[in-house]
């Protein structure tokens, strides 16, 4: 049986952060400026790096020169047994974070920890845990992605801290958004008492008070208290639609591509607590070997435009335009999201998995991976008050379904010889694909397969606070789309396009299973559920049973 969770380490040391926060006036502040004013211990602490004997530890201690920070790790929040402790430094040249290698450890194992001032201040106690070696029994993953401050709570983050039963945390990218305060949500849209920084996040200065922003979240804190986090960028980190030569949301008068990409991977790895490693594997004992992907700066081409190809087109001309790009570009085989090394190196690492008989091959990843395309529905009944972009869009995505081309290029869909080389080496090494997916703001649950073999299962979540598909398609009720869009898509075995919420998805020898939690809402605090949708894989099947 796996070791259940120790009680959860107490508060107080963030309560009286916010309290001196208040009594100082600063809330109308940014929050880079209120922690600045404000010193000490000022975004809680965190975790991440989870080995079988080891664990990287985070916090942030703002001061106006260098300070040498002492942590222990315990195995109680009494700190009575120190197991572990050391030195790390929190530099203004690292915007005051600092991180510590907890090493020596025992494997699958909770344990505290805690960093400490040399004025004697302590910051919030957290706790982590270690991975698992042998026979593991059960492994569960809270999973997220597209947290967008302006456009809700972290109700999410919220769930899961009181739900409690996880051993490890998972980011899918879209940790956070760049867009400048009013644009994505506009003013309108923006809930009250969430006060976003005014200029897009475009130089390191702008990544910095970004990550400050999100992380002063009570609920965000909360989680990486809790639990180690495996996470990963996708593309807001930076800027939209991000691939390795540049942006959608990257202009000209921003600076240098390169420069910009360089910031903001720096702030990331200052802020989170990660290695400098683009990608990784970590082992779950004999149960599962948990992959992190990078398909964003490396390698990943530009994605094809098929607004540029349909624009001005209708008829045949349209029709000819999409099988051009059908038979053309789109299966070009030099495209790829990651790159020639990553895939011999994830390749070889699916072989070395399987050897060791572990029954679950899971990739955490940026985005979809099943196939996709527009129901022709969405044009019934589509509201004259919809603006011509979107007409224009809509229109497009139904003719490219028609033509056999994807909905969405920024996907895996984009890429498809790319997936079909990461299909066949799947496939070669006798993997049980587990494909987690963030990054598209709604719930999907895909069998994947390569020319009628099974490959595996996808369980894509939906986003924290992101809106989906009932922000763009108002006029469809969502269960009519999401039926609509399971009938049209032959891998599609569920959606939901409407509901936000995360993943809590559990790995045992026998099965493999993701449960979509949805929130109530997320325009005001508070814990309570929507709903609930649960799916499983049996070991071995590649396909999740039918409900």
């Amino acid at each position: 049986m796996t070791q259940p969770p120790p009680p959860a380490p107490g508060l107080a040391a963030d309560r009286r952060s916010l309290l001196k926060l208040g009594a100082l006036g600063l809330a109308g502040l940014s929050a880079p400026l209120r922690a600045a004013v404000s010193g000490g211990f000022t975004h809680g602490v965190a975790s991440g790096e989870p080995g079988p004997d080891r664990v990287l530890l985070w916090t942030r201690y703002a001061a106006a020169a260098e300070t040498t920070l002492k942590w222990e790790l315990a195995e109680g929040e009494d700190f009575a047994r120190i197991v572990a402790a050391g030195d790390c430094t929190a530099s203004p040249a690292n915007d005051c974070c600092a991180k510590a290698w907890a090493t020596g450890l025992e494997p699958g194992k909770w344990y505290f920890y805690r960093f400490i001032a040399p004025n004697g201040d302590k910051s919030a106690t957290g706790r982590t845990r270690t991975l698992p070696v042998g026979k593991v029994g059960r492994f569960r993953i809270a999973v997220f992605s597209c947290s967008n401050y302006g456009f809700g709570w972290f109700n999410a983050y919220a769930h899961a801290c009181e739900a409690g039963d996880f051993d490890l945390t998972m980011h899918l990218g879209d940790y956070f958004y760049e867009y400048a305060r009013g644009t994505y949500p506009s003013a309108k849209q923006t809930v009250e008492g969430r006060v976003l920084p005014v200029d897009e996040a475009a130089t390191l200065a702008g990544y910095r008070e970004r990550f400050a922003t999100y992380r002063a979240d009570p609920d965000l804190q909360r989680l990486h208290q809790l639990w180690p986090m495996v996470p990963m960028w996708d593309d807001h980190e930076t800027a939209n639609d991000t691939w390795q030569g540049g942006a959608e949301n990257h202009q000209a008068n921003e600076g240098d591509w390169p420069t910009r990409k360089a910031a903001s991977e720096k702030a990331y790895r200052e802020w989170m607590p990660v290695s400098d490693d683009y990608w990784a594997k970590y082992e779950i004992g004999d149960l599962a070997t948990l992959f992190k992907l990078e398909s964003r700066h490396l390698a990943r081409m530009e994605s094809l435009d098929l607004t540029e190809v349909t624009k001005g087109l209708s008829g045949e001309q349209l029709q000819a335009a999409l099988v051009r790009l059908r038979d053309g570009p789109l299966k070009d085989p030099g495209r790829t999201l990651l790159g020639a090394q990553q895939e011999a190196w994830l390749a070889k690492a699916l072989k070395e998995s399987t050897r060791a008989h572990k029954p679950w091959q899971v990739l955490g990843q940026q985005v979809i991976m099943g196939q996709l395309k527009m129901t022709p529905r969405v044009l019934d009944g589509m509201s004259a008050k919809a603006p011509d972009w979107l007409k224009a869009r809509l229109q497009a995505s139904v003719a490219a379904g028609q033509a056999g081309v994807p909905l969405n290029m920024d996907a895996w869909d984009g890429y498809p010889a790319a997936r079909d080389r990461l299909f066949k080496a799947a496939l070669a090494a006798d993997a049980n694909l587990v494909v987690l997916a963030g990054d598209s703001h709604n719930a999907w649950a895909f069998d994947l397969d390569r020319k009628g073999k099974r490959v595996g299962v996808e369980m894509a979540g939906h986003s924290v606070s992101s809106p989906g598909a009932e922000n763009s398609l108002w006029w469809m009720k969502p269960d009519e789309l999401a039926r609509d869009s399971v009938a049209a898509n032959p891998q599609l075995k569920w959606c939901d396009t409407s509901r936000r919420g995360y993943m809590a998805v559990e790995l045992t020898p026998r099965a493999a299973s993701s449960e979509w939690r949805f929130m109530a809402t997320v325009r005001q605090r508070g814990t309570q559920l929507a709903g609930v949708q649960r799916m499983t894989v049996l070991a071995g099947q590649r396909k999740f049973e039918s409900s």
